[in-house]
């Protein structure tokens, strides 16, 4: 029995590759980066971060949490109803083909697949995709409990997902404010692929698929099914630091989705708790976004030009400034003893010196650092920053 298990696991593996959504994340994650780099380069003639870091990052940021999440799902017993799945991934298409990711949070398109299985079990309806006929579903009375408790559990990876790697791929904008000068704002928009193992009910897809990996418990038949769920995220930062605002933004996003998931459980005695837990999730998770945008909307730029020293707006990857650990939102006041107001000074500051560059550092605290590095003959205006003009 365990060899016939393990057998038809790696066989359901490898048919995770047959779902579109894989594709079109990573088409429209590649489709990001192009964007964000044409951006970049037009407002400041180079690219932050790689082109490819949006389509790298889509699988392998996820994958470790997307492992968790399968373990859990087949160890309490999760198990999925085929309908609900089907309903699920046209929406999780739809949101993707949108390409705004502002609502790419997984409770709302959890919401409405559950919301539209119902809606279609209450009015008969169905609807015909390709060789699949898709009908409604009772979810309340079958499915409603997993369900909700994988809405709970994706949005604690969601908010892990945003806290790590948020202000990591934040892009800078330039843009101008009301007095007149030019000032920065942060942009994240990603998408994240999470395969999670999934036991589905039944042998529907079997019918149609007769290799595909299936088991029996008793007179029951299940399937196994590596389902992609996608999350997206889109949010800016401009009163706040980005290393500061996505940490923040992440940890109540996390802690959300404990809380949902905890209820969700407790639906296991009365089932529409759990989809109490669904409706609650969408509404925090949209007041979230909601109140972070008027936060981050109103008040000063966190980066902006300064009397006092350069502002550093951004540290490419790899380069000597990031060697020396400069960070966003720091000013230079000194190079090699030199004031510096601006980034003609800063870089005739660095050819006193340059091949031992020492720089006096402000950061976000207001207290002062030193660093200092080698630079290579001809590299002085290499240091790899993005600057406030």
């Amino acid at each position: 029995m365990v060899q016939e298990v393990l057998i038809e696991l790696v066989k359901g593996i490898g048919r995770f590759f047959l779902h579109p959504a894989v594709y079109v994340t990573l088409l429209f994650s590649i489709l990001i980066g192009y964007v964000r780099v044409k951006r970049e380069r037009r407002q400041f003639r180079t690219r932050l971060l790689w082109g490819w870091t949006e389509a790298k990052g889509f699988l392998l940021d996820g994958i470790i949490w997307a492992l968790i999440l399968s373990v859990i799902s087949v160890a309490i017993g999760l198990v999925i109803p085929n309908s609900w799945l089907l309903i699920y991934s046209m929406w999780m298409l739809l949101f993707i083909l949108l390409f705004t990711y502002q609502f790419g949070s997984a409770i709302y398109t959890i919401a409405l697949g559950t919301a539209t299985a119902y809606a279609m079990y209450t009015f008969n309806w169905s609807l015909d995709v390709f060789t699949w006929t898709v009908s409604g579903l009772d979810i309340l009375q079958a499915g409603i409990v997993p369900v909700a408790i994988i809405a709970g559990l994706l949005l604690i990876v969601e908010g892990v997902l945003i806290q790590k790697h948020g202000s990591a791929q934040a892009s800078p904008k330039l843009v101008t404010t009301h007095r007149g000068i030019e000032a920065i704002v942060y942009h994240v928009k990603k998408l994240w692929l999470l395969p999670i193992l999934l036991v589905i009910p039944g042998d529907v897809i079997p019918t149609y698929l007769p290799y595909w990996p299936q088991f029996t418990l008793g007179e029951t038949a299940f399937s196994f099914v590596v389902f992609p769920f996608v999350i997206g995220f889109q949010q800016k930062s401009q009163h706040s630091l980005p290393i500061h605002f996505f940490a923040g933004y992440g940890k109540i996003v996390w802690q959300l989705g404990i809380v949902i998931t905890i209820i969700a459980a407790i639906g296991y005695f009365e089932p529409l708790v759990s989809a109490i837990a669904i409706l609650i999730g969408v509404i925090a998770r949209l007041l979230i976004t909601i109140i972070k945008y008027q936060q981050e909307k109103t008040g000063n730029y966190a980066v902006s030009p300064q009397s006092n020293g350069v502002m550093i707006a951004g540290v490419l990857s790899g380069s000597p400034a990031e060697k020396m650990g400069l960070l966003i939102g720091e000013r230079i006041v000194k190079v090699n003893g030199q004031k510096v107001e601006n980034e003609q000074e800063l870089y005739e500051a660095v050819q006193i010196n340059a091949a031992h560059c020492r720089l006096e550092v402000l950061d976000s605290n207001g207290e002062l650092r030193l660093r200092q590095h080698i630079l290579f003959r001809h590299d002085h205006y290499r240091l790899g920053l993005i600057l406030v003009r």
